[in-house]
């Protein structure tokens, strides 16, 4: 199956992209990570988007558009794929039609409170990069790593602010999309809250998997 993955910031789009991934034997494709790794090996295209992210600009669409291109026509990824993070907007969106058939887009959604609470609860260890979160994971000594006793800190990504901001961004530029699939019939809506099992569940009833 090839699937696109939506979500705001903090709906869990990232881990749900992974286990849909693993459970139908397809790539998890994140554009975050094709661009490191263009950026990493050094590429044509990598030393292009670098500089535009050195001078504190978004990588323009048609970088991005090429990069994920490449990596789609990727044998791995040519019995299907799990799309995390790409299109973002309409012109990605009809450039990827240009690609590949979509077989379905997963809209994850929450409330944008659920959704600030959920991120800025986050807690990360500097160390060994163990993850927690104030109220659904936390360390049995509050502020220390279960793992390595290390003091928890909030990424700067995951401060109040910081959060409201990227979801006014996904409102404004990405969420568009949902009604662009929607009236193309690929859209599957999925309630983005409670445990990662039970989303995964409904993720899989909304697909017929």
């Amino acid at each position: 199956m090839r699937i696109i993955m939506l979500g705001p910031p903090g709906a869990g789009k990232g881990t749900q992209a992974v286990r849909l991934a693993q459970r139908l034997g397809v790539p998890h494709v994140s554009t975050g990570d094709i661009l490191r790794r263009n950026v990493a090996d050094r590429t044509k295209l990598g030393e292009l988007a670098q500089s535009y992210m050195k001078a504190g600009k978004l990588v323009p669409d048609d970088l991005v558009i090429e990069m994920t291109a490449a990596r789609l026509r990727e044998r791995d990824a040519q019995k299907g794929f799990i799309l995390d993070g790409f299109p973002r907007t309409i012109p990605q969106a009809t450039a990827l039609e240009g690609l590949t058939r979509i077989d379905a887009v997963v809209s994850l959604f929450l409330d944008p409170e659920d959704l600030v609470k959920r991120s800025t609860g986050r807690r990360i260890c500097p160390n060994c990069a163990a993850v927690y979160h104030v109220h659904t994971n936390p360390p049995k000594k509050e502020g220390r790593c279960d793992k390595c006793g290390s003091g928890l800190v909030q990424r700067p990504d995951d401060k109040e602010d910081v959060i409201r901001g990227r979801i006014r961004t996904y409102e404004e530029q990405t969420s568009p999309l949902i009604g662009y699939y929607k009236e193309k019939g690929l859209l599957r809506d999925v309630y983005a809250s409670g445990l990662i099992e039970e989303i995964h569940q409904r993720i899989l009833e909304a697909l017929g998997a």
